[in-house]
């Protein structure tokens, strides 16, 4: 980015850069993203101001405009990876500060699936709107969704799957965590392109959810909800 560029965003009021990072984040425009993030720390801004009112608020413009079919697929990869060069700054400075997080979700593609491009966008969505993610990857088995969740101390899982053949599988990581007695500790989210409403509820997943967006209003709303009967 130019001298001029850093002038014009440098020059701005806080409200006025907050608006302008929603829309460079709309746009994708990673350096400018990562540009404000800095004056705004340089302004004594916390982290998790930064990241809630001016990131966070920015991906829920483009969560909502992607589940209205108004951004497509590589808009939102864009305005994700944006988001993720803010976040790359904010990150050991909310480690830092104990900054309050939504929650942690493990997210991977089931055994037998490779494919990951619809699990990238949830979980870059679902940072975007401030929760921590533990993404394994591709090809998973139970023990390694299992595993992550009670190492990283999550309260989310995430599964995909976009075959037919694979999508099962879900089932057998839930009923694995329900003979072992955990299943009630977690939330449990399903997607993918062959899956429904009908087959999530069938395996005793909490919810299925049609796209990224969908994924983030979910964990958030069911993740509310347990911390309200905890309560």
């Amino acid at each position: 980015m130019s001298d001029d560029d850093d002038l014009i965003l440098s020059d701005l009021n806080d409200d006025e850069l907050v608006d302008q990072m929603k829309d460079d984040l709309y746009d994708g425009m990673k350096e400018e993203i990562e540009e404000a993030v800095r004056i705004l720390l340089e302004r004594n801004w916390t982290p998790y101001d930064i990241l809630t009112k001016s990131l966070v608020a920015g991906m829920q413009i483009v969560g909502d405009d992607f589940r209205d079919g108004i951004l497509f697929v590589p808009e939102v990869l864009l305005a994700a990876n944006a988001m993720k060069g803010g976040m790359a700054i904010l990150k050991p400075l909310l480690v830092e500060t104990g900054a309050p997080k939504m929650g942690k979700m493990v997210i991977g593609t089931v055994k037998g699936d490779i494919h990951d491009i619809g699990k990238n966008l949830v979980a870059m969505m679902m940072e975007g709107a401030g929760f921590e993610i533990v993404d394994l990857g591709i090809n998973n088995p139970a023990e390694d969704y299992i595993g992550a969740l009670q190492s990283e101390d999550a309260q989310i899982l995430g599964m995909s799957a976009l075959l037919t053949t694979t999508m099962p599988y879900m089932k057998v990581v839930i009923d694995q965590l329900t003979e072992m007695g955990k299943r009630d500790d977690y939330i449990v989210l399903v997607g993918g392109a062959p899956l429904n409403a009908e087959f999530g509820k069938a395996i005793g997943a909490d919810a299925y959810c049609d796209d990224a967006a969908i994924a983030v209003q979910t964990a958030k709303e069911l993740m509310a909800r347990k911390h309200n009967v905890a309560g």
